[in-house]
């Protein structure tokens, strides 16, 4: 065989070889995600590169007052509707009584806040029906004058290391990016909720009817995304611009200098529900024993 005919068979070789790669990763990334748009030289991507990151998020519970900033900061940020079962992020108020009973309520997600007087709030704050509160009852209204211990929670998204959800999405339009953010390709969503049912904390909703929505679409899943399309341009969440007490925390661990990779090496940590294995990224300082 002389030289330019085996040079010639290498060439095509390279040439099958280049074009299975480049249609494997369209195959993993949906299209539309900040990975596709990098690789179609968006300016807006052109220094971001997910496998450099390995993001967190930093809760402390002792610092929340329950202001509700963080929530409307993300509202207002993402499009999120106004109604109360649409929460990226929402915040919520924990009341133990003399008995050790547990009252739970985020009256609109905290948006707007807790009521002063102790009473209960009307309305959901997480997106699952689990700690929708009705207005306090004349029983609730008693066992509330005996609360001996108050304080908030805030809460999101965990983005799980193991995400259930990712796991029944029968059309991958949830899907989990490079750098370990799970996103919501809306365009491919078909709202048959199997996501909603898989997420065990709640952190999902389907967008209604309304004349607002994250990206345009409706009835179809959405959930906290971390702000995505700012931390990869060097911006942080809004939520955790807007918290005034410093109760959110967010960085690289990659970044050894990180406040996050501070808080780590000097704090006990805890997540929610550890028992389930999906190993959330959301981390918590100061977590109640009654939070579950």
């Amino acid at each position: 065989m002389d030289a330019s005919r085996r040079r010639f068979i290498k060439l095509g070789a390279h040439a099958v070889f280049g074009g299975l790669f480049v249609y494997t990763l369209r195959g993993l990334v949906p299209p539309g995600s900040p990975s596709t748009a990098s690789a179609r030289g968006d300016t807006a991507y052109d220094q971001y590169r997910p496998t450099d990151h390995e993001w967190a998020f930093i809760v402390d519970s002792t610092k929340c007052i329950g202001c509700g900033r963080c929530a409307r900061a993300c509202k207002q940020e993402n499009n999120v509707p106004m109604e109360p079962s649409c929460n990226r992020t929402w915040v919520e108020r924990y009341r133990i009584t003399r008995e050790d009973v547990v009252l739970v309520d985020s009256p609109d997600g905290g948006i707007n806040g807790f009521p002063s007087d102790g009473s209960s709030g009307e309305g959901g704050g997480s997106n699952s029906s689990l700690t929708r509160n009705a207005p306090a009852k004349p029983q609730a209204r008693k066992r509330e004058e005996e609360v001996v211990k108050s304080f908030f929670v805030p809460k999101l998204c965990n983005q799980c290391e193991r995400p259930p959800c990712v796991q029944v999405c029968p059309v991958g339009a949830t899907y989990k990016t490079l750098d370990g953010v799970v996103l919501v390709n809306q365009k491919r969503c078909i709202g048959c909720r199997y996501c909603i049912q898989a997420c065990p904390y709640g952190a999902r909703y389907l967008v209604p009817d309304a004349e607002v929505t994250p990206t345009g679409q409706k009835h179809v899943a959405d959930k906290c995304t971390w702000c995505y399309h700012r931390i990869t341009r060097g911006l942080l969440p809004a939520c955790v611009e807007a918290c005034p007490v410093g109760a959110r925390t967010f960085g690289d661990l990659r970044d050894p200098d990180s406040a996050v990779r501070r808080i780590l090496d000097e704090h006990r940590i805890d997540v929610l529900k550890p028992d389930l294995g999906t190993r959330p990224r959301v981390k918590y300082i100061g977590l109640d024993e009654a939070v579950v």
